[in-house]
């Protein structure tokens, strides 16, 4: 009997959300397939912004429904995207000091991912967050080098060719008296 009072109201929750899941899926495909086709390394990390908040939604919405390997493949799906855009800079900008302006979208979308990881992995049953936790610190190394790209000479750190301070004085070769 509580089935059948049931049944209307899940059809009507279905008839009501259903075409805005159907919207949200679409244009979480076709922000994809835009970021697949574009060739600007720094229009792709724009584009990554839009994709990666649509990814996040749509996750969190899997993740409610308890889908966890949806979940997991949507993050998988997000490094990936992540690294295809750093990928892309390096090739088409490699001096980001110079040219810093795709490299700081990224920078700030990838932050951005750590923490949907970070809140993803909090509440993921323990058998889902080893995939959770490797995308994680796939995350963490690439904004970890992004930092290292923009920011190539930090205060307080001796540039690479320096000598050591504890090092002796290097001597110039002594002349030979004939």
């Amino acid at each position: 009997m509580a089935l059948r009072r049931a049944l209307p109201a899940m059809f009507f929750s279905v008839v009501l959300f259903a075409p805005g899941m159907l919207a949200a899926t679409d244009k979480l495909a076709d922000l994809q397939a835009q970021f697949d086709r574009e060739t600007s390394a720094v229009h792709k990390a724009k584009l990554l912004d839009k994709l990666g908040d649509a990814q996040f939604v749509a996750t969190r919405e899997v993740g409610k429904s308890g889908d966890y390997t949806a979940v997991d493949t949507a993050m998988e799906k997000y490094r990936d995207n992540v690294v295809a855009v750093f990928d892309a800079l390096k090739k088409q900008h490699p001096d980001a000091e110079r040219h810093p302006n795709g490299y700081k979208q990224l920078e700030m979308s990838v932050r951005k991912g750590i923490r949907e990881v970070d809140d993803t992995i909090l509440v993921a049953p323990t058998e889902y967050k080893p995939p959770l936790e490797l995308v994680r610190r796939d995350l963490i190394a690439t904004g970890d080098e992004l930092l290292r790209l923009l920011f190539p000479r930090r205060p307080g750190e001796a540039p690479p060719n320096a000598p050591k301070p504890n090092a002796p004085p290097v001597q110039p070769p002594a002349e030979k008296k004939p």
